[in-house]
């Protein structure tokens, strides 16, 4: 069932968005969770800056700023894609297919915020600033653990590309 069809639509009958629009997936009608989500990512952010806005660094080098790239790269699509991490999901999302490899296809379920969160978490792109954010927090507290977290995801990143070339060089011989 994907949020266009007609099912979908009348999953909550009499649900109606601020604009008289009686599907509970059209944007508009989600303006509530995506402001919660957002208050709650800046609260989360601000709140932090408080209390460690002693020990923030003065800049972040080239080095970890690379590495927390590649590391949130690879972690927002193993959180949004990835066949393991698929019950993490599954209270937010419905299953649509197989995706690139070792990664599944799925769409938010639901309306309000449970479909507000599965839209976040289906997307590796939106899932990128929440990630990055964790990463760069963790420099903060705990730099020598956050890179080596960060160095494990960014190596598994490196070589899923070479798979990935490895494969395309397979199929052209």
């Amino acid at each position: 069932m994907t949020p266009a069809s007609p099912q979908h639509a009348q999953a909550a009958p009499g649900i109606q968005s601020s604009n008289g629009a009686g599907d509970p997936t059209e944007p508009r009608s989600r303006l509530v969770p995506y402001g919660l989500l957002a208050g709650a990512y800046a609260a989360t952010v601000g709140a932090f800056l408080w209390r460690f806005r002693g020990r923030l660094p003065e800049g972040i080098s080239g080095r970890d700023l690379a590495l927390i790239g590649v590391a949130s790269h690879k972690t927002s699509r193993t959180i949004a894609k990835d066949k393991v991490t698929a019950p993490l999901r599954a209270p937010f999302t419905e299953h649509e297919g197989e995706g690139g490899p070792r990664e599944l296809e799925e769409s938010p379920r639901g309306i309000g915020l449970q479909h507000t969160v599965g839209e976040l978490i289906v997307c590796p792109f939106c899932l990128d600033q929440w990630v990055a954010t964790g990463y760069v927090a963790g420099l903060v507290v705990a730099p020598r653990a956050t890179r080596f977290v960060a160095a494990v995801m960014a190596t598994v990143a490196i070589s899923d590309f070479l798979q990935i070339a490895y494969k395309v060089g397979e199929e052209k011989l």
